[in-house]
């Protein structure tokens, strides 16, 4: 039977990506967004998430909401404003969606939550499973707030799944753009001390996450979403330079450089998630990519 999804953060990447194959397999797609948008086939309903006002509309005969609405954490550094507007743009949104769910009349039967693997701080080469309790940073505590406030939609008898992202490898991403072009300008190195690990995915199998979520209806609570087996950055550092055809210093740039540069920020490439992917592939998840350097030669060919 053919579903209505209403989808949050529809203009990124994976949002991209989600309409395209959500309305390819059949499906209705809706997604709210902060201003007017044109999707062809879609329908476009409006939100402002700050002040807490919705087009009650969205959720006329839809089935799942997939959220993926929040500011990119790593666009300007993380001023106290900045690092406010990371929490509330994810916990607001969430809660704003839970206030319309309680209080309207609605058909809505699965919740799924995009979360991060900011969640465990940094763990250095501890194995980390969805089991695994929160760190105590910045990013921890906010990926922590970002799941209570989605599983307030468990209390309207609602399935909710949060999907624990790593690093999403695509052209058009920011991660990887970012990491690549130090490489391509003949500066690449890795980062702090290179050992932390990195949760990567390919772009096409995050897409696949979360359409297997959506179809297994049996499913729900937390998924890592990040291929079977981890890198660590000077690894990924090398396997990037492979691809570009460039070569690698044979330094690293130390921690306290990236921290001058970054400020607090730079965890984001410091910290180390060694995320096990066993939950997801445990429920029938098969990756078209498990090693960096095919998923590499993939984007890049």
């Amino acid at each position: 039977m053919n579903q209505h999804i209403l989808l949050t953060g529809a203009t990124g990447m994976l949002g991209k990506e989600l309409i395209k194959n959500i309305l390819d397999q059949g499906d209705q797609v809706s997604i709210l967004s902060r201003k007017p948008q044109r999707f062809k086939g879609v329908k476009v309903f409006l939100w402002d998430v700050y002040q807490q006002q919705i087009d009650l509309n969205c959720i006329n005969g839809v089935d799942t909401i997939i959220h993926l609405a929040g500011e990119n954490i790593s666009d300007g550094k993380w001023t106290e404003k900045r690092k406010k507007q990371i929490i509330d743009s994810r916990v607001m949104s969430a809660n704003l969606l839970f206030k319309t769910l309680a209080e309207n009349q609605n058909q809505v039967r699965h919740f799924i939550s995009a979360a991060a693997v900011g969640i465990y701080g940094d763990r250095g080469e501890e194995v980390l499973t969805e089991n695994s309790g929160a760190g105590n940073d910045f990013m921890a505590s906010c990926c922590e707030q970002w799941e209570v406030a989605a599983d307030k939609v468990k209390t309207l008898g609602i399935r909710v799944v949060k999907v624990r992202t790593g690093v999403v490898l695509s052209k058009q991403s920011g991660a990887l753009a970012a990491m690549a072009k130090p490489v391509q300008l003949f500066a690449g190195a890795p980062l702090g001390t290179g050992k932390q690990f990195i949760p990567w995915i390919h772009h096409k199998d995050m897409t696949q996450v979360y359409l297997h979520l959506l179809a297994q209806e049996e499913l729900s609570g937390v998924y890592n979403a990040c291929a079977p087996f981890p890198v660590t950055n000077k690894e990924l550092t090398n396997a990037i330079a492979k691809q570009l055809h460039r070569p690698v210093w044979p330094f690293n740039v130390p921690k306290a450089v990236l921290k001058l540069i970054l400020g607090e920020m730079s965890v984001i490439v410091t910290n180390s998630y060694n995320t096990s992917a066993q939950k997801l592939l445990d429920s029938g998840f098969i990756f078209n990519f498990t090693r960096v350097e095919d998923a590499l030669s993939d984007i890049y060919k």
